[in-house]
């Protein structure tokens, strides 16, 4: 007889070992609670204005603004559309905020390339005063640069007829360059001072001027950067509403936070209008934020882990 070997049996699995749940660390329930308070009180102020603009002035007036709607209605976006005129008004900040963007962006890219990439002792200088014009509140040089304007000539094709910087486009946005290309300055500056230098080395080596070195080198690397400082500039420039109420004397040139103001009479004030013409004039940030989120949020990170 031939001895036949004995096959042994097959190890049972083994059962997976059960994940351990970490224990809930206290500091970590009052970041979520602080999380989460801190995104209501956001949301409730537009979540409130929403409601409000659907809803009539007839049933605020008789039931209050703390009460359940009748009834809701989009009547009040389209009379706000019709009696604040906001076509032209929107057309009047596309005018002022697509140059004042696209003018303080090479502005500021040209000072931080100058104080990044060449050693100078005037660089920490240069850099502190544009920096430090951004400490200066708008109301506190009003008055010196209403006089201003109103000294400076240009012709009638550039000033809209007015004659002066005064009541002109072209005042309003170079008032906004000049405050908004301090902050500018100092993110493009520190960003462009992690670009390696061999780059603009080896560009020298080869027969590069220095405009070509900045042009076709340091601008294209620069992208994430300028993606994430023209949001907030669109932003910034088309929401304000100080310079364009004062540094224009005719309403219909003013830009389209001005509209809103329109629709406040003297001695009466329909808030349900007002919240609806609100929101219309925030559609435009909002949808340039959503097209440029992720270049917005690579653009914020760019440099965490950069030595």
């Amino acid at each position: 007889m031939t001895a036949v070997a004995e096959v042994p049996a097959a190890a049972a699995p083994r059962p997976a070992p059960t994940p351990r749940r970490r224990p809930v660390r206290p500091a970590r329930v009052v970041l979520h609670v602080f999380l989460t308070v801190t995104a209501l009180v956001w949301l409730v102020p537009l979540v409130w204005a929403v409601y409000t603009s659907l809803r009539t002035f007839a049933d605020t007036s008789q039931h209050g603004y703390f009460s359940l709607a009748s009834s809701l209605t989009f009547e009040n976006y389209q009379n706000a559309w019709e009696q604040a005129g906001l076509p032209h008004y929107f057309l009047n900040s596309v005018i002022i905020t697509v140059p004042a963007v696209l003018v303080t962006l090479l502005f500021s890219a040209s000072v931080a390339f100058f104080v990044s990439r060449f050693n100078f002792k005037v660089n920490l200088f240069l850099l502190m005063l544009f920096t430090a014009g951004n400490l200066l509140p708008p109301q506190v040089i009003i008055t010196p640069l209403f006089r201003m304007y109103l000294l400076i000539p240009l012709p009638d094709w550039l000033s809209g007829g007015s004659g002066l910087m005064y009541n002109s486009f072209l005042g309003v946005i170079l008032i906004h360059v000049a405050f908004q290309s301090g902050f500018c300055t100092f993110v493009l500056s520190n960003y462009m001072k992690t670009i390696p230098h061999e780059l603009t080395e080896a560009a020298l080596v080869d027969g590069a001027s220095v405009f070509r070195q900045f042009w076709q080198i340091i601008l294209p690397l620069c992208r994430p950067a300028f993606a994430a400082l023209a949001t907030l500039l669109t932003i910034w420039i088309y929401n304000d509403f100080f310079w364009g109420l004062v540094l224009f004397q005719t309403g219909s040139d003013r830009p389209i936070t001005s509209a809103i103001a329109s629709l406040q009479g003297q001695y009466f004030s329909n808030q349900n209008l007002i919240a609806a013409g609100a929101l219309l004039t925030a559609i435009p940030t909002l949808v340039i934020y959503l097209a440029l989120q992720r270049q917005f949020v690579s653009g914020l990170t760019l440099g965490a882990n950069k030595g």
